[in-house]
């Protein structure tokens, strides 16, 4: 019997195996081309570029534009206006408002964070829930509620001092009152951000100073909050920028008061007659001088040492105890929670009840057949209500969808691609963070004037400047997803065959829709919360939830409805702020 001997295969020649199906590399990237991404820089140049340029345009020019005629006439005269006294003051009153705001947010919210993270305060998951509550609460919506509150004589904890006589008169139409409502409604942001930093501290640095003999208060001074202080300058530069853009508190609260800011300077000489437009820009050009220097003064003073503290092994931050303050402590925070989100609530629900236009004292509420329910009456069974909340769904859903696209491939390119022009993409994606609203909502007046497609007076615009507006919180969203999620699986359909497209759209998306519909959801709430751009772009046909409560509060006369109105507005937030989370988990299950 003979037996056949069967030779190994040859290992393949560096020849044969190139020409074999190609393994992608490690990031599987395209080919270095701008074909990826010169489609999304023509995108997203249309959406920010042009009308970020309308508005250098016409601080740079004599006329401004409009349709039929762009005017290549320069000046520097527009800028004249600097040197208004009024402009200086209105200039000065924001800086001041938005440092005060600023500092004061950071207090409140790194304390909160500080508390919840590092310490055994009770009932910490409420105290979590505590700092973020308010965010969900529109600022403007919030910032009404405190004008029924705190206004000047009528307000109605003056109403309530005078009845158990304490003689103690709030007035919120002041610098010190704006700065403590700005303070309140933007303190979550920097709970969020000083929070996830001593969340994830390395406590050897803490242990380190215990050991040497350093007391808790002493530790917490001199190692905890300058190993957090990234996170603590972020947050004062997000909520300095916000504020100091912020045009619906300032007018609602400083405008009543005769306190001018650069926000609601822009806006009267926007609808001045004759229109202020070109100084009205050169104003708006200030106010982004002012962002990008505050920008760069972050980055300067966080250039100077190195505050890494996360290293690869498992860390958990030590908790300090607080003894007899921790119900103390538990109390403040729940002050804080009645200060900016109870409050208000109750006073938005009083004045949509009460039957009577004017309150002399509290009393006059337990009397029968004072209150009522005819303003909800009002509002649920108009017809007009219904069309304008139906726009405002309409247009959030069209806005968070679109954008959510928008911001996957904006994401995909910059992240797993090696096309040319990815940085440039990813710094116009973000530079509405550096434009303020009212000063892209300029911009987008001017360009959909003078577009040859007329879109301005239907929903489309306000669509269009809502993608434009929230582009960066939605790129933020998906590049972080797009940067945790492993690629190997969508690098396995590719070498299997699958073109990439297809690769992507049934691996990658389905690995990332968690993320995706929370992103959606965020951008759909973003956009029933939006105030300041709708402003410059909304007609009686085009009106949204947001813009129908400002007009009532702003016009009179109906402040009833305006308060049932704010009511239900603040029922569907919550209800779209709780859907990311849930909807979210459903998915993932």
């Amino acid at each position: 019997m003979s037996i056949d001997t069967v030779a190994p295969p040859a290992p393949p020649s560096p020849s044969s195996s190139s020409s074999t199906t190609p393994m992608p590399n490690k990031r599987a990237r395209t080919r270095s081309s701008w074909r990826p991404s010169l489609p999304l820089l023509l995108v997203l140049g249309f959406l920010i570029l042009i009308p970020a340029g309308f508005v250098l345009l016409g601080a740079f020019s004599v006329n401004i534009p409009r349709p039929g005629s762009i005017s290549l006439d320069f000046t520097l005269g527009n800028f004249a206006v600097l040197a208004d006294p009024a402009i200086r003051g209105a200039a000065s009153n924001s800086l001041l408002i938005a440092v005060l705001s600023a500092v004061l947010a950071v207090l409140i919210g790194g304390s909160v964070a500080f508390l919840t993270a590092r310490t055994d305060i009770p009932m910490r998951p409420l105290v979590y829930l505590i700092g973020l509550t308010p965010m969900f609460l529109p600022s403007y919506v919030g910032a009404l509620a405190w004008s029924i509150l705190g206004s000047p004589g009528a307000g109605l904890l003056n109403i309530a001092s005078r009845d158990i006589g304490l003689g103690i008169e709030m007035n919120v139409y002041s610098i010190p009152g704006i700065v403590l409502i700005m303070a309140m409604f933007y303190a979550p942001y920097a709970f969020l951000l000083i929070h996830a930093s001593m969340s994830m501290m390395n406590p050897d640095f803490e242990d380190a100073a215990v050991v040497h003999g350093s007391s808790t208060w002493r530790m917490i001074r001199q190692v905890t909050i300058p190993l957090a202080l990234p996170a603590i300058l972020g947050s004062t530069l997000l909520i300095f920028v916000l504020v100091f853009e912020n045009f619906p508190v300032a007018q609602v609260l400083a405008s009543p008061g005769g306190i001018d800011t650069v926000p609601t300077f822009i806006y009267r000489m926007m609808n001045s007659y004759p229109s202020r437009g070109n100084e009205a820009a050169a104003l708006a050009v200030l106010m982004v001088a002012v962002v990008l220097f505050a920008t760069w003064l972050q980055r300067r003073a966080l250039s100077k040492r190195s505050y890494t503290t996360v290293s690869g092994k498992g860390v958990k931050a030590r908790r300090i105890r607080l003894g007899a303050m921790r119900w103390p402590a538990f109390v403040l925070a729940l002050g804080y929670l009645m200060l900016a989100v109870i409050l208000p609530l109750i006073a938005l629900a009083v004045i949509a009840v009460r039957r009577a236009q004017y309150t002399g004292s509290l009393s006059e509420l337990f009397a029968p057949g004072a209150l009522g329910l005819e303003s909800f009456h009002a509002v649920l069974g108009s017809a007009s209500f219904w069309k304008i909340a139906g726009n405002s769904i309409v247009v959030a859903l069209a806005a968070a969808a679109v954008g959510t696209v928008i911001a996957f491939l904006v994401g995909y390119v910059v992240y797993r691609t090696s096309a040319r022009g990815r940085g440039l993409i990813e710094s116009v994606a973000m530079l509405p963070l550096a434009v303020p609203a009212i000063v892209l909502g300029m911009g987008l007046l001017w360009t959909w004037l003078m577009m040859p497609v007329k879109l301005y007076g239907t929903l489309w615009v306000l669509v269009i400047a809502f993608i434009a507006v929230q582009m960066p919180q939605g790129v933020r969203s998906i590049a972080a997803a797009i940067q945790s999620t492993d690629r190997d699986l969508e690098d396995a359909a590719v070498l299997l065959g699958a073109r990439r497209h297809r690769a992507i759209s049934f691996v990658t998306v389905p690995l990332m829709r968690v993320a995706i519909s929370s992103s959606f959801l965020m951008l759909l709430m973003l956009s029933m919360r939006e105030l300041t751009v709708p402003l410059f772009l909304y007609t009686n046909d085009t009106k949204i939830l947001s813009i129908a409560i400002f007009d009532q509060f702003e016009n009179g006369g109906a402040l009833q409805q305006a308060a049932a109105l704010s009511l239900v507005y603040c029922v569907i937030v919550f209800i779209l702020s709780y859907l990311p989370r849930r909807f979210g988990k459903s998915i993932a299950e």
